[in-house]
């Protein structure tokens, strides 16, 4: 994996964190309230006592593996402190440690007219399972009408309730809460989306998507984070997660 540097593009990337610092706060919001967004790289060592771990801090990708366990493709690349899929070829990309119920923050830049996933409660037999958060640019994407494939749905199982997204190029601010079987996906300090683990109507939409009767979705075990190459370039920072 190649990493880049850009002095340039970090002194932006800290004024602009620093400004927005100063104007909302950096602290994660309950569950019961909106998120401020971005977490601020001045309180690591806070976030690391909070009970936070870094999956990527813009130093190393060693979190995270193929799924054969091999390092990561060479199309997964850092820049300016992200994780970049360059291009197509990289393969999904897994989390070493699995999760249970938990807490993941992190940003993302999709490229014009991308399509991409972060995927949770991945098994690690075969990769089957998981739930995916969509991320995708929602004013250009071919054929994007059926708002359960708009960003921060489940995909093909629930639509976003709030339209939060930002225009590609820019950076969201994703939150995913699990608490089995409570489950909400947050966009840009929003809750977009709440749903149940198991309950009727989860298991009629389940049944009805695209990934029944293929497999179970969502079980009460621990799983992997995995982020996908669907073939567009995508960009990933500050990615933390912690247990609850």
């Amino acid at each position: 994996m190649i990493r880049v540097n850009s002095d340039a593009f970090c002194r932006t990337v800290v004024f602009s964190l620093l400004l927005m610092a100063a104007v909302t706060g950096c602290k994660p919001a309950p569950t019961t309230s909106e998120s401020s967004g971005v977490a601020s790289t001045d309180k690591i060592t806070a976030e690391v006592s909070g009970g936070w771990q870094w999956l990527f801090n813009g130093e190393s990708a060693e979190a995270w593996t193929s799924k054969s366990g091999e390092p990561i493709g060479e199309q997964w690349q850092i820049i300016d402190n992200a994780l970049v899929l360059t291009a197509a070829g990289g393969g999904d990309i897994v989390s070493k440690q699995s999760f249970t119920d938990f807490e993941l923050e992190l940003e993302w830049q999709i490229a014009a007219s991308g399509n991409s996933g972060i995927f949770y409660k991945v098994n690690s037999a075969g990769w089957s399972g998981g739930l995916e958060y969509q991320l995708l640019d929602d004013d250009n994407y071919p054929g994007h009408d059926n708002p359960i494939h708009f960003t921060a749905s489940l995909f093909d199982i629930y639509a976003p309730q709030v339209d939060a997204h930002l225009p590609a190029g820019s950076w969201n601010h994703t939150r995913i809460v699990v608490r089995h079987p409570q489950v909400e996906h947050w966009l840009n300090g929003k809750l977009v989306l709440q749903f149940e683990l198991g309950s009727a109507d989860w298991q009629q939409r389940a049944a009805n998507s695209k990934f029944a009767p293929k497999r179970v979705l969502g079980a009460n075990e621990p799983g992997h984070i995995m982020l996908q190459d669907h073939n567009d370039k995508i960009a990933f920072r500050q990615i933390r997660i912690r247990a609850l």
